[in-house]
Protein backbone atom coordinates (compact mmCIF):
# COMPACT_ATOMS: atom_id res chain seq x y z
CA UNK A 1 0.00 0.00 0.00
CA UNK A 2 1.33 3.44 -0.91
CA UNK A 3 -0.13 6.95 -0.94
CA UNK A 4 1.77 9.84 -2.49
CA UNK A 5 0.37 13.36 -2.63
CA UNK A 6 1.53 15.63 -5.42
CA UNK A 7 0.89 19.26 -4.49
CA UNK A 8 0.04 21.73 -7.28
CA UNK A 9 3.32 23.60 -6.88
CA UNK A 10 5.30 20.36 -7.20
CA UNK A 11 4.26 19.82 -10.82
CA UNK A 12 6.55 20.66 -13.73
CA UNK A 13 5.73 24.02 -15.33
CA UNK A 14 5.94 25.22 -18.92
CA UNK A 15 5.08 28.85 -19.66
CA UNK A 16 5.33 30.64 -23.00
CA UNK A 17 3.49 33.63 -24.41
CA UNK A 18 0.32 31.69 -25.29
CA UNK A 19 0.45 28.67 -22.97
CA UNK A 20 0.59 28.04 -19.23
CA UNK A 21 0.95 24.30 -18.68
CA UNK A 22 1.37 22.22 -15.52
CA UNK A 23 2.61 18.63 -15.93
CA UNK A 24 1.91 15.95 -13.33
CA UNK A 25 4.41 13.61 -15.01
CA UNK A 26 7.50 13.80 -17.21
CA UNK A 27 6.78 15.74 -20.37
CA UNK A 28 8.97 17.32 -23.03
CA UNK A 29 12.17 18.60 -21.47
CA UNK A 30 10.90 17.91 -17.94
CA UNK A 31 12.09 14.70 -16.27
CA UNK A 32 12.48 13.14 -12.86
CA UNK A 33 12.60 9.42 -11.95
CA UNK A 34 9.60 9.86 -9.62
CA UNK A 35 7.33 11.14 -12.39
CA UNK A 36 7.41 8.50 -15.13
CA UNK A 37 3.67 7.88 -14.74
CA UNK A 38 1.28 6.05 -12.44
CA UNK A 39 0.10 2.67 -13.60
CA UNK A 40 -0.92 3.06 -17.24
CA UNK A 41 -1.28 6.85 -16.98
CA UNK A 42 1.73 8.58 -18.54
CA UNK A 43 0.60 12.19 -19.01
CA UNK A 44 -1.71 14.49 -17.05
CA UNK A 45 -1.30 18.01 -18.41
CA UNK A 46 -3.22 21.00 -17.03
CA UNK A 47 -3.21 23.58 -19.85
CA UNK A 48 -4.41 27.17 -20.14
CA UNK A 49 -4.31 28.46 -23.75
CA UNK A 50 -4.62 32.12 -24.66
CA UNK A 51 -7.49 33.29 -26.92
CA UNK A 52 -7.18 32.68 -30.64
CA UNK A 53 -4.13 30.38 -30.58
CA UNK A 54 -3.22 26.80 -29.69
CA UNK A 55 -1.31 23.68 -30.63
CA UNK A 56 -0.64 23.54 -34.36
CA UNK A 57 -0.67 20.30 -36.33
CA UNK A 58 1.54 17.65 -34.74
CA UNK A 59 1.70 13.86 -34.64
CA UNK A 60 1.12 11.00 -32.20
CA UNK A 61 1.43 7.21 -32.36
CA UNK A 62 0.25 4.30 -30.17
CA UNK A 63 -1.36 6.33 -27.39
CA UNK A 64 -4.90 6.75 -26.06
CA UNK A 65 -5.37 10.51 -25.57
CA UNK A 66 -8.32 11.76 -23.50
CA UNK A 67 -9.11 15.47 -23.37
CA UNK A 68 -11.38 17.16 -20.82
CA UNK A 69 -12.28 20.85 -21.05
CA UNK A 70 -12.77 22.81 -17.82
CA UNK A 71 -13.65 26.18 -19.38
CA UNK A 72 -13.67 27.72 -22.83
CA UNK A 73 -13.78 25.87 -26.16
CA UNK A 74 -11.27 23.59 -27.86
CA UNK A 75 -11.38 23.09 -31.64
CA UNK A 76 -9.98 19.73 -32.82
CA UNK A 77 -9.05 18.69 -36.36
CA UNK A 78 -7.06 15.61 -37.40
CA UNK A 79 -5.61 13.84 -40.40
CA UNK A 80 -8.33 11.17 -40.29
CA UNK A 81 -10.95 13.78 -41.13
CA UNK A 82 -12.35 14.19 -37.62
CA UNK A 83 -13.23 17.56 -36.19
CA UNK A 84 -15.05 18.76 -33.11
CA UNK A 85 -15.74 21.62 -30.72
CA UNK A 86 -15.10 20.55 -27.15
CA UNK A 87 -16.71 22.24 -24.15
CA UNK A 88 -17.00 21.51 -20.44
CA UNK A 89 -18.47 18.07 -19.82
CA UNK A 90 -17.85 16.76 -23.33
CA UNK A 91 -15.21 14.02 -23.23
CA UNK A 92 -12.93 13.38 -26.20
CA UNK A 93 -10.80 10.35 -27.05
CA UNK A 94 -8.28 10.18 -29.84
CA UNK A 95 -6.62 6.83 -30.50
CA UNK A 96 -3.30 7.62 -32.16
CA UNK A 97 -2.69 4.00 -33.15
CA UNK A 98 -0.60 3.59 -36.29
CA UNK A 99 -0.19 7.35 -36.54
CA UNK A 100 -2.30 10.50 -36.64
CA UNK A 101 -1.75 14.25 -36.87
CA UNK A 102 -4.02 16.80 -35.25
CA UNK A 103 -4.36 20.39 -34.05
CA UNK A 104 -5.94 21.76 -30.88
CA UNK A 105 -6.86 25.43 -31.00
CA UNK A 106 -8.72 27.96 -28.90
CA UNK A 107 -11.15 29.47 -31.43
CA UNK A 108 -12.46 32.16 -29.09
CA UNK A 109 -10.85 35.57 -29.70
CA UNK A 110 -11.47 36.74 -26.13
CA UNK A 111 -11.74 33.83 -23.66
CA UNK A 112 -8.86 31.58 -22.51
CA UNK A 113 -9.20 27.80 -22.81
CA UNK A 114 -8.51 25.57 -19.79
CA UNK A 115 -8.33 21.81 -20.31
CA UNK A 116 -6.77 18.62 -19.00
CA UNK A 117 -5.13 16.18 -21.38
CA UNK A 118 -4.32 12.63 -20.31
CA UNK A 119 -2.35 9.91 -22.11
CA UNK A 120 -2.88 6.19 -21.45
CA UNK A 121 -0.84 3.30 -22.81
CA UNK A 122 -3.01 1.17 -25.15
CA UNK A 123 -3.27 -2.61 -24.86
CA UNK A 124 -2.59 -3.02 -28.60
CA UNK A 125 -0.25 -1.16 -30.91
CA UNK A 126 -0.77 -0.17 -34.53
CA UNK A 127 -4.57 0.06 -34.35
CA UNK A 128 -6.47 2.17 -36.86
CA UNK A 129 -6.54 5.75 -35.54
CA UNK A 130 -9.91 6.70 -34.09
CA UNK A 131 -11.88 9.53 -32.53
CA UNK A 132 -14.90 9.81 -30.24
CA UNK A 133 -16.60 12.54 -28.23
CA UNK A 134 -19.48 12.28 -25.79
CA UNK A 135 -21.37 14.73 -23.56
CA UNK A 136 -21.56 13.35 -20.00
CA UNK A 137 -22.91 16.47 -18.25
CA UNK A 138 -26.23 14.83 -17.44
CA UNK A 139 -24.54 11.87 -15.77
CA UNK A 140 -22.17 14.11 -13.78
CA UNK A 141 -25.04 16.27 -12.57
CA UNK A 142 -26.66 13.19 -11.01
CA UNK A 143 -23.76 12.93 -8.53
CA UNK A 144 -21.30 10.21 -7.59
CA UNK A 145 -18.57 8.73 -9.75
CA UNK A 146 -19.27 8.66 -13.48
CA UNK A 147 -17.25 6.61 -16.03
CA UNK A 148 -15.92 9.08 -18.60
CA UNK A 149 -13.51 6.89 -20.57
CA UNK A 150 -13.37 3.12 -20.30
CA UNK A 151 -11.84 0.03 -21.83
CA UNK A 152 -14.22 -2.13 -19.78
CA UNK A 153 -17.43 -1.49 -21.73
CA UNK A 154 -19.08 1.05 -19.42
CA UNK A 155 -22.26 2.53 -20.83
CA UNK A 156 -22.23 6.31 -21.47
CA UNK A 157 -18.41 6.45 -21.59
CA UNK A 158 -16.03 7.00 -24.47
CA UNK A 159 -14.12 3.86 -25.46
CA UNK A 160 -10.36 3.48 -25.01
CA UNK A 161 -8.12 0.69 -26.29
CA UNK A 162 -7.05 -0.39 -22.81
CA UNK A 163 -9.15 -2.94 -20.93
CA UNK A 164 -7.27 -2.30 -17.69
CA UNK A 165 -8.15 1.40 -17.40
CA UNK A 166 -11.16 3.58 -16.55
CA UNK A 167 -11.35 7.35 -16.14
CA UNK A 168 -13.96 8.31 -13.55
CA UNK A 169 -15.22 11.84 -12.98
CA UNK A 170 -17.19 13.60 -10.27
CA UNK A 171 -18.70 17.05 -9.74
CA UNK A 172 -19.29 17.67 -6.07
CA UNK A 173 -20.78 20.28 -3.78
CA UNK A 174 -18.98 21.12 -0.54
CA UNK A 175 -19.30 18.21 1.89
CA UNK A 176 -20.16 15.61 -0.73
CA UNK A 177 -17.99 12.49 -0.88
CA UNK A 178 -17.16 9.73 -3.34
CA UNK A 179 -15.35 6.43 -2.79
CA UNK A 180 -12.32 5.90 -4.98
CA UNK A 181 -12.10 2.70 -7.04
CA UNK A 182 -10.30 -0.22 -5.43
CA UNK A 183 -7.77 -0.79 -8.22
CA UNK A 184 -4.02 -1.39 -8.18
CA UNK A 185 -3.20 2.15 -9.35
CA UNK A 186 -5.50 5.10 -8.73
CA UNK A 187 -4.64 8.67 -9.70
CA UNK A 188 -7.15 11.09 -8.13
CA UNK A 189 -6.67 14.58 -9.58
CA UNK A 190 -8.48 17.71 -8.38
CA UNK A 191 -9.20 19.55 -11.63
CA UNK A 192 -11.33 22.26 -9.98
CA UNK A 193 -12.03 23.22 -6.37
CA UNK A 194 -10.53 21.48 -3.37
CA UNK A 195 -10.99 18.21 -1.49
CA UNK A 196 -9.71 16.11 1.40
CA UNK A 197 -8.63 12.48 1.24
CA UNK A 198 -10.04 10.11 3.89
CA UNK A 199 -6.57 9.85 5.43
CA UNK A 200 -6.60 13.59 6.11
CA UNK A 201 -4.41 14.90 3.31
CA UNK A 202 -5.76 18.15 1.79
CA UNK A 203 -5.97 18.27 -2.01
CA UNK A 204 -5.98 21.77 -3.48
CA UNK A 205 -6.87 22.47 -7.10
CA UNK A 206 -4.16 20.87 -9.21
CA UNK A 207 -3.17 18.34 -6.54
CA UNK A 208 -3.27 14.60 -7.03
CA UNK A 209 -3.29 11.53 -4.80
CA UNK A 210 -1.31 8.67 -6.31
CA UNK A 211 -2.58 5.47 -4.70
CA UNK A 212 -1.16 1.97 -5.05
CA UNK A 213 -3.18 -0.90 -3.55
CA UNK A 214 -4.65 1.63 -1.12
CA UNK A 215 -8.20 0.27 -1.03
CA UNK A 216 -11.51 2.13 -1.43
CA UNK A 217 -10.69 5.45 0.24
CA UNK A 218 -13.16 8.33 0.19
CA UNK A 219 -12.60 11.89 -1.05
CA UNK A 220 -14.72 14.76 0.26
CA UNK A 221 -15.17 18.09 -1.53
CA UNK A 222 -14.17 21.18 0.42
CA UNK A 223 -15.82 23.65 -1.98
CA UNK A 224 -18.80 23.78 -4.31
CA UNK A 225 -18.04 22.85 -7.90
CA UNK A 226 -15.15 20.56 -7.05
CA UNK A 227 -14.35 18.41 -10.06
CA UNK A 228 -12.33 15.19 -9.80
CA UNK A 229 -10.69 13.17 -12.58
CA UNK A 230 -9.77 9.70 -11.34
CA UNK A 231 -7.85 7.10 -13.34
CA UNK A 232 -8.10 3.51 -12.10
CA UNK A 233 -5.66 1.18 -13.87
CA UNK A 234 -3.66 -2.00 -13.53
Amino acid sequence: MAITIQKPQDRFHTEVSWLDSQHSFNFGEHFSPENTGHGLLLVNNDDVVAPGVGFGTHGHRDMEIVTWVLSGTLAHEDSAGNSGQLYRGLAQRMSAGSGIRHSEMNPDPDVPLHFIQMWILPDATGVTPGYEQLDVNEQLDCGGLVPIASGKGHEHAIFIHQNDAVLWGARLAAGESVTLPDDIHVHAFVALGAATLETGEPLAQGAAARLTNAGPLTVTADSDGTELLIWATA
